[in-house]
């Protein structure tokens, strides 16, 4: 019989990814007061072949392209992450886009300490 569990994930995001991995080119996060951002090499993939999704406070990514003929014979990719989105991040504004470099960009936008807009006040208006 097979049985499932879960394991909630209770770390910040300076670990969110493996140690090793964590300044390898591959993954970078940052996480300030405006948004929590990742990047991830995705280079081998098209827009197509990306999928992001938002499910409750995690950000589930997972691409995949089925064999395709290289140089040296054939070649299959796919790159699955996870990631829980800091508290003070609203999961209502996030958006995705892969850069022309191939860099996968998600950015989470932090949620606003007040409900009224910031005006900024210029020196000279008197």
């Amino acid at each position: 019989q097979k049985s499932t569990m879960s394991i909630e994930v209770e770390h910040d995001c300076g670990i969110w990814d493996w140690p090793m991995n964590a300044n390898d080119g591959v993954v970078q996060i940052h996480n300030d007061p405006e948004k929590f951002e990742v990047h991830i090499d995705a280079q081998h993939f098209t827009p197509a072949e990306i999928e992001v999704k938002v499910i409750g406070r995690l950000v589930d990514i997972h691409a995949e392209h089925k064999s395709r003929q290289g140089p040296h014979g054939s070649i299959a990719r796919s790159l699955n992450r996870t990631y829980k989105l800091p508290e003070d991040v609203n999961e209502h504004a996030i958006k995705s886009f892969l850069s022309p470099r191939g860099t996968l960009v998600i950015t989470a936008f932090k949620k606003s300490n007040t409900s009224y807009p910031r005006i900024l006040l210029e020196d000279d208006a008197w």
